[in-house]
This record gives structure tokens, sequence and C-alpha cells, in this order.
């Protein structure tokens, strides 16, 4: 399928297959089937298509549905929380990376501008804790 959303294009042809996810039998009334695709460019988006009952079905007439597909752009997270969801935990870390879980700190060193180098200690002041915890926040949310 095919499909241009917001100025960008979707092609299930060109994109890779990163998992899939059925429920039903094709053609019953609450058939739903999903895919995960990533794009060249790093982008994630769903093809998914189901039955009547379905958040793919389509009008067909007044009062009137029938199964349908339709393609849907996820952000980052939304592909992992899908894939969370609907995936074994290997397909997962195959798409996305092993899950760290370790508390384990890393000395890393970042270069920030004189503003940004400010604006950091303020935040850390202000919530009192160090601009370490601030920046592991901050990356731990996104």
């Amino acid at each position: 399928m095919y499909k241009v959303i917001n100025g960008k294009r979707y092609n299930t042809d060109t994109a890779q297959l990163m998992g899939e996810h059925s429920y039903g039998y094709p053609g019953d009334l609450n058939y739903v089937s999903e895919e995960l695709y990533r794009k060249q460019t790093g982008e994630f988006f769903i093809h998914g298509e189901g039955g009547a009952h379905t958040s793919y079905a389509v009008a067909v007439g007044q009062n009137s549905w029938s199964g349908g597909e339709h393609i849907t752009p996820l952000s980052y997270a939304e592909a992992q929380k899908w894939a969370e969801e609907h995936l074994s935990g290997e397909e997962y870390d195959k798409i996305f990376g092993a899950v760290d879980e370790s508390d384990e700190k890393r000395t890393v060193a970042i270069r920030l501008t004189a503003g940004s180098a400010e604006k950091l200690k303020r935040l850390a002041a202000q919530a009192g804790i160090s601009a370490s915890d601030v920046i592991d926040g901050m990356i731990s949310k996104a």
C-alpha cells in the first residue's frame, strides 16, 4: 500500500517490515492484522487492515460498513509501545536493541553553550538534584 500523509510518503513496498500481529481470520468482522514498518529515513508506520467491527472499517453506505485498511505514522516511542504489546522480546530487541535495566552510571563528556550550562545548573538547583540527574531524567522521558 502506498499513501502520502502530511507530505510524507509511506509505502509498504519500499519500507522494511519489522514485525506483524494479527487477531482472528480474514473475512471475520473482528479480524485485525497490523504490520510495523520502518522507512529508510528511520520513521515507523503501521499498515493495518481489519473487518467491519474494527477501527479499520469503512462506510460503504448508510449504516453499512465493510473491512478496510490504512497506514498510520508512528513516533519512535509509539513504535516501541506497539512492539512491546505485540511482538516477542527477541523481536523487540532486533528492532530497538536490548533493554538496559542497569542503574550503572557512566561518565560522558558533553559540550553545552554557556547559556545552556547555566540553565542546567538552575534546573538542577531548583529540583534539588545533580545536573547529571536532570539530563538523565530528560533522556529517560524521551
